[in-house]
């Protein structure tokens, strides 16, 4: 067995065959719910209701793996304005990070260090950029003793990220599963760990765009930050135990897993949000004159919303927004509620629904 100080980080790709019998085994299945998941998210007529919904409840996950902790409710409120605090406000600059590295992928088409940085950029607000100076190490967050050094010149750290970039991008240097080489990648990016603070939120990022841009997703839906966080002490278990032993094996099986587990778990929820929109569909077609698909995405894209917003997506007056979110909220559809000198309008039967996850 390695000692851990004595392990060494390598170039990819691995020198080493990791796809053993039971890795095999078990990725048809993840495949399969990947493809499902791909399929069902299409049946959602605007993607952004998924990219806004979906992608804020991945970050309040992500974040509270790094003991960023908040609540639905303040993240919503957040959202429109009405609160502000530092978790909101990180949970907040992780869906950022996100958007934008979605929007970088889809225009560039490559996942860059580049693409890497800015998302960085995004989640820590501030343009760091790789680390420069010496003295990181990752420390067991119990007993504080060192258990992993990155390397720490910043010429290794630089040559490491190139040589991950071109790994990514690069498909001819290995014939990896897409999901097995998901799992490569962020264990190597957690392992060379390019930045002073934010490499887990920003490696859990990369996760999902390479998944996106290996075209086994359109839209950035899977999220395995819910996984993670109920299974951390063995997520951190099984990145060290590469370290000591050099076998991949656990720690891709735990990775095919979460894939496998989170993405059943969002096509569910899809199909809630799917069923929901569905229902209010009918009864607004049914009821009220003003109704259009955009007010439909408008409130199901934000679960809290504001006159503001209706005005911006509609095209309508301030008071014509006015009057159709005081009609849903006096006919129940809705829920009003005020904050100070503000009014906001919540969809609760979707809020309940995404505070289930």
């Amino acid at each position: 067995m390695l000692h851990v100080n004595k392990w060494k980080l390598c170039n990819l790709p691995l020198k080493q065959d990791v796809e053993s019998k039971r890795v095999l085994k078990r990725l048809p299945r993840a495949h399969a719910a990947l493809a499902e998941l791909k399929g069902i998210a299409s049946s959602i007529p605007n993607q952004s209701i998924l990219i806004n919904t979906i992608a804020l409840q991945e970050a309040k996950d992500s974040s509270e793996i790094e003991n960023i902790v908040t609540t639905h409710d303040e993240l919503y409120k957040s959202e429109l304005d009405l609160i502000t605090s530092m978790e909101s406000k990180e949970v907040q600059n992780y869906v950022r990070g996100i958007k934008v590295g979605y929007d970088l992928l889809k225009s560039q088409g490559l996942l860059t260090n580049k693409t890497i940085l800015r998302i960085h950029e995004e989640i820590e607000q501030n343009r760091a950029g790789f680390r420069k100076v010496p003295g990181t190490t990752l420390k067991n967050s119990r007993t504080s003793e060192v258990v992993y050094t990155p390397p720490q010149e910043s010429k290794e750290i630089t040559d490491y990220m190139a040589n991950l970039e071109l790994y990514i991008n690069d498909d001819g240097l290995s014939d990896l599963d897409p999901i097995v080489k998901m799992a490569i990648v962020h264990f190597q990016f957690e392992s060379i760990h390019p930045f002073y603070d934010g490499n887990g939120r920003t490696g859990r990022i990369l996760n999902i765009l390479y998944l996106v841009y290996k075209d086994l997703l359109e839209i950035p839906i899977l999220f395995l930050s819910n996984y993670i966080t109920r299974q951390k002490s063995r997520y951190y278990e099984l990145l060290q135990g590469v370290r000591r032993t050099n076998n991949y094996e656990e720690w891709l099986l735990y990775m095919i897993d979460a894939v496998d587990v989170t993405s059943r778990q969002t096509i569910d929820q899809i199909k809630q949000i799917r069923d929901l929109m569905l229902e209010m569909k009918v009864v607004l077609r049914s009821k009220y004159k003003f109704y259009s698909q955009d007010l439909l995405n408008n409130l199901f894209k934000y679960p809290y919303t504001k006159i503001e917003y209706l005005v911006r997506d509609l095209g309508v007056s301030r008071l014509t927004a006015a009057n159709y979110l005081n009609k849903l909220s006096d006919d129940g559809l809705l829920q009003k509620n005020r904050l100070g000198k503000s009014n906001y309008y919540v969809n609760y039967r979707l809020f309940e629904l995404l505070k289930k996850k």
